[in-house]
């Protein structure tokens, strides 16, 4: 840890990873810098006081995003046998995780892309002059991209099968 914590390298990615992190998985920015830190890491993974350092945040921050993080299976702990430390690592199913949260968004706003079309074709008519309209093609898109996620996701469960 100590190599990483003075390469610049290092800390712009992490910023550059958390930053990402933090929009589409709406966690705080500490949150966020964890987790694309433990992505970064081996599967060794970073104690408490690594993390605390690296951060150079306070322990109450520090735990309580730890604790968010588990709670949201983006990150796992472990002990070594005969220590009392725990360990912070990445989930192995964080892509997954990942994956599934966005195929949940997805749905989500299908379904409400869906319902402003049938309110539009009812209500407004001239919207859908010809058979497309640019609800109807975003509807298409988003569609498209859950059946793709949805495929991604099938292929991560295989592998983890191996």
């Amino acid at each position: 840890m100590k190599m990483k914590e003075s390469s610049n390298e290092y800390s712009i990615l992490i910023e550059e990873i958390g930053v990402i992190i933090e929009e589409r998985a709406f966690l705080s920015p500490l949150a966020a810098r964890i987790y694309a830190t433990l992505i970064l890491e081996s599967d060794e993974g970073l104690t408490f006081q690594d993390i605390t350092e690296l951060h150079k945040a306070s322990k109450s921050s520090v735990s309580n995003n730890l604790n968010v993080l588990v709670k949201l299976k983006y990150i796992e702990y472990y002990t070594k046998p005969g220590k009392r430390k725990r360990y912070f690592k990445a989930s192995k199913l964080y892509v997954k995780t990942a994956m599934e949260k966005y195929s949940q968004l997805f749905e989500k706003e299908i379904k409400v892309v869906e319902k402003i079309n049938e309110f539009n074709k009812k209500n407004h008519l001239e919207k859908f002059k010809s058979k497309e309209s640019a609800g109807t093609l975003y509807q298409e898109y988003l569609m498209k991209l859950q059946e793709e996620l949805k495929t991604k996701i099938k292929q991560v469960n295989e592998l983890e099968d191996q």
